[in-house]
């Protein structure tokens, strides 16, 4: 047979969804892939079994139902200040996921660099890679996760088009200052970049924490692109509702890109969504609030454990250190642990591009009991 793409072969299939799929052949309790096991709103479960018997079957307006966009705009505006224009300023996608590789293959030609911050998310590589530019990786250093300036301006001075920062951070829970945000924004207005940002976890954020919209900063407005998802805020993930917000000269190319990859959104869960995005300020109160409770309960399962680990300041998720537990690579320990312990975590090797093997990610986006049995079982790990 002819040969497939050559940008393919340095690809591997996600990591963590074949912990998923090893958690499952097992039986251990997943806390790799991160997606609820509880159900999302009320207002949205009545939504959607409106929409489903509504006239909303068959395409919506490509980049977005028209509702959808208008509640989207008024959410956006209330949290991030920012004036967002429904019909210039946004591109309705299938989930962040699809919004980040249109986000990339908008902004970037073949041959351009795209910064991206180690560890990350495993997509964000392999969108820049998919979309014909090079990745260009800048540490963030353990425990607290933070990024030396000098680095990041040495990876700019190469000529980078974008760099990726998501905040509040998959997979290691940091959340980026406003001072942070300001200076990478600096940076990139000096190599005339874009700064695209994944913000699906904006509103998961710890106390004394606080999450800054880069879109909203000084001289964001034609240089920041927002990618951001319903999945995490409404806890619908499978619903795969993303968008991006961006000036409208980028929207319009963006636009292009969305139509030739996947068209449109599903119109009728946009529908039901609208509902979710019209929920009070106090819903996001008791989100946060949800959140720092799973938090201090999985963390205390943790500190049962003996190992240490970094609180997260953001988002669901816990980089463990395992290398007490005397493994030759994490990979190892995450396979051992799904058998021998019955919980599932993320190697954490896979969202480095240093050689790094110290760490396994967690998730908390779980029912109580499923976190408390979870640390039943971690327990197991302590050592004598």
């Amino acid at each position: 047979m002819p040969a497939t793409s050559s940008r393919l072969q340095g690809f591997t299939e996600s990591v963590i969804r074949g912990m998923t799929r090893l958690a499952n052949e097992h039986g251990a309790i997943n806390l790799s892939q991160g997606f609820p096991d509880f159900d999302p709103p009320e207002e949205l479960l009545d939504a959607l079994e409106r929409a489903v018997r509504g006239p909303h079957h068959q395409y919506a307006i490509t980049w977005g139902a028209p509702r959808f966009r208008s509640a989207l705009s008024r959410k956006i505006r209330n949290f991030s200040g920012v004036e967002v224009d429904p019909e210039s300023n946004l591109v309705v996608t299938c989930g962040s996921t699809e919004a980040m590789m249109v986000a990339m293959m908008t902004a970037c030609d073949p041959g351009d660099r795209v910064v991206v911050f180690s560890p990350f998310y495993e997509n964000y590589a392999a969108d820049a890679i998919l979309s014909g530019a090079q990745p260009v990786y800048v540490p963030l250093r353990p425990p607290d996760f933070a990024f030396d300036r000098e680095e990041l301006r040495a990876a700019f001075a190469g000529g980078a088009k974008a760099i990726v920062v998501c905040n509040p951070s998959n997979p290691t829970g940091k959340v980026f200052t406003r001072e942070e945000l300001e200076f990478i924004l600096k940076v990139a207005a000096e190599h005339d970049a874009y700064v695209i940002t994944d913000e699906p976890y904006e509103h998961i954020v710890f106390d004394p924490h606080r999450h800054t919209y880069a879109s909203a900063l000084p001289g964001a407005e034609e240089r920041v692109v927002v990618c951001n998802s319903l999945s995490k805020t409404y806890s619908i993930t499978g619903w795969r509702l993303g968008y991006v917000q961006a000036c409208p000269e980028f929207i319009a190319q963006a636009r292009k890109v969305h139509d030739f990859l996947t068209v449109g959104a599903a119109a009728p869960l946009q529908e039901a969504a609208v509902a979710g995005l019209e929920l009070p300020d106090a819903y996001y109160e008791s989100l946060r609030g949800m959140y720092a409770r799973k938090r201090s309960l999985f963390l205390e399962c943790l500190r049962a454990t003996g190992l240490d680990f970094t609180e997260p300041q953001g988002a669901y998720y816990v980089m463990v250190d395992i290398s007490p537990l005397g493994f030759a690579t994490d990979t190892e320990a995450a396979e051992w642990m799904v058998r021998e312990i019955g919980v599932a975590g993320v190697p954490g090797s896979s969202f480095f591009r240093e050689p790094e093997q110290r760490y396994i990610r967690f998730h908390f986006a779980k029912r109580e009991e499923t976190l408390l049995a979870a640390g039943e079982r971690l327990a197991k790990l302590r050592r004598g």
